[in-house]
């Protein structure tokens, strides 16, 4: 299973920034992103970070915010209604999947084991075949259900990340707090990283 080789999905829940910052990475890190965007996280992308960020603009976006180095990896879209996509098979060279952000809506897909769309029959996929899956829901407050279905997804083998970024790096700004949740994702994805300053236990 080649770790080059990563899936990447944004769904409607906010956070935009966290995607495209997780996405700028792997992409400078040599990966072939496959990625899968639903309806709402379209709208997603243009309502948080304008037109420029729109699917079909989104490589030069992501070279115009964080530079030339994202030449470096891969970038495969998948239609979120295209089921017999790669992404969909477990015999696909997929190492591992991140959704960032996810909604509640896909939280409880994954969770149900419903495979409506590309998005949660390749979570399901990454469950089935023991590999590792990153979730990033962002909501607040958070209802029974969600959480239920956070635990259900937890004990199906997936990583809940929540979209908490921490201060103890002092932040100064909103990529800041990016790059942070963009660490956080990656090493869940098995990544090293430098994006923020590991925690010394110093004052």
């Amino acid at each position: 299973m080649s770790a080059n080789n990563i899936a990447l999905a944004i769904t409607g829940a906010s956070g935009a920034i966290y995607a495209v910052r997780t996405l700028a990475e792997l992409l400078a890190r040599d990966v072939h992103v496959e990625l899968v965007i639903s309806d709402y996280g379209r709208r997603l992308l243009r309502d948080e970070l304008g037109e420029l960020a729109t699917v079909e603009k989104l490589k030069p976006y992501l070279v115009s915010k964080y530079g030339e180095k994202v030449n470096a990896g891969e970038l495969t879209v998948h239609s979120n209604r295209d089921l017999g996509a790669t992404i969909a098979s477990g015999s696909h060279n997929c190492a591992a999947m991140a959704i960032v952000p996810c909604s509640m809506k896909t939280l409880a897909g994954i969770a149900h084991g419903l495979s409506r769309n590309l998005v949660e029959r390749a979570a399901d996929v990454m469950l089935k075949e023991r590999r590792r899956l990153v979730i990033v829901p962002r909501e607040t407050p958070m209802s029974l259900p969600a959480l239920k279905n956070m635990v259900l997804c937890a004990e199906a083998g997936a990583m809940i990340v929540p979209a908490m970024p921490a201060f103890y790096q002092q932040p100064k700004s909103l990529d800041d707090l990016a790059d942070f949740m963009a660490g956080k994702i990656l090493s869940a994805l098995g990544f090293e990283h430098d994006l923020y300053p590991a925690w010394t236990g110093e004052v």
